[in-house]
């Protein structure tokens, strides 16, 4: 069974930058096929894919973040971070990582519990 945990500040100041670590357990983040994945999720709206990590190393990212956002990994620890840069109050929001089989989707087959992070003005 996959285990994913999500962790980091739960408070950010506008125009820091968030980062987050997902620690995984249960199976390596080398192995085939899968994408190491982070969604969030704001008051009131949908889920929202951000972008992913594949087993590979490649990584994949939003359009809409593309300029701000940056997914690493540390294969020592299983563990993939997400940084994101410039936040405003709209990157409040739950933070989920996951993983999933492919990029570009909100869809998982394992999550972790979310975190909240908060972006003070």
């Amino acid at each position: 069974q996959v285990q994913l945990q999500e962790s980091g500040p739960g408070l950010v100041k506008l125009s820091e930058t968030l980062s987050l670590t997902c620690t995984v357990s249960g199976g390596s983040i080398t192995t085939s096929p899968y994408y190491w994945v982070w969604n969030r999720q704001a008051p009131g709206k949908g889920l929202e894919w951000m972008g992913a990590i594949r087993y590979s190393g490649a990584t994949y990212y939003s359009a809409s973040l593309k300029s701000r956002i940056s997914i690493s990994r540390d294969t020592s620890k299983n563990q993939f971070t997400l940084q994101l840069r410039s936040v405003t109050p709209e990157d409040t929001a739950v933070y989920y990582c996951g993983r999933g089989r492919a990029a570009f989707t909100t869809t998982v087959d394992y999550r972790g519990q979310g975190t909240q992070v908060t972006v003070s003005s």
